[in-house]
């Protein structure tokens, strides 16, 4: 049997592990990106990613406002409604994102879906 010293076993790097914790989730990215463009009222978002639940959307807005990704605000109204929009640290997100975006369309096979 071989030896092993720590080098030989690294571990995953910490800050990609934390990003893909987050962004791993389904719907996370969609959400993400339809943000980038400008502040979105709720029920718009929830037209904008077809397939997502009211319930779903609603947590994953939770966990990205826990991250400090987005921020809920309310419109006093009438009628009352509320909006979410991208934190600093969102929008930082943006370059990032666009890159993953071109590398899935130069090589990832498109699976024939939106």
């Amino acid at each position: 049997m071989a030896d092993h010293d720590a080098q030989a076993c690294r571990r995953v790097d910490v800050g990609i592990s934390r990003v893909f914790e987050l962004f791993g989730k389904r719907w996370t990215g969609p959400i993400v990106s339809v943000l980038m463009q400008h502040p979105v009222h709720f029920a718009d978002l929830r037209r904008a990613i077809p397939g997502i639940s009211e319930r779903m959307l609603s947590d994953r807005l939770s966990e990205l406002g826990a991250a400090g990704l987005v921020v809920r605000e309310v419109d006093e109204g009438p009628p009352l409604r509320v909006s979410y929009r991208l934190t600093e640290a969102g929008a930082a997100m943006e370059p990032a994102l666009k890159e993953l975006g071109q590398w899935a369309d130069t090589y990832l096979i498109d699976s024939g879906g939106c």
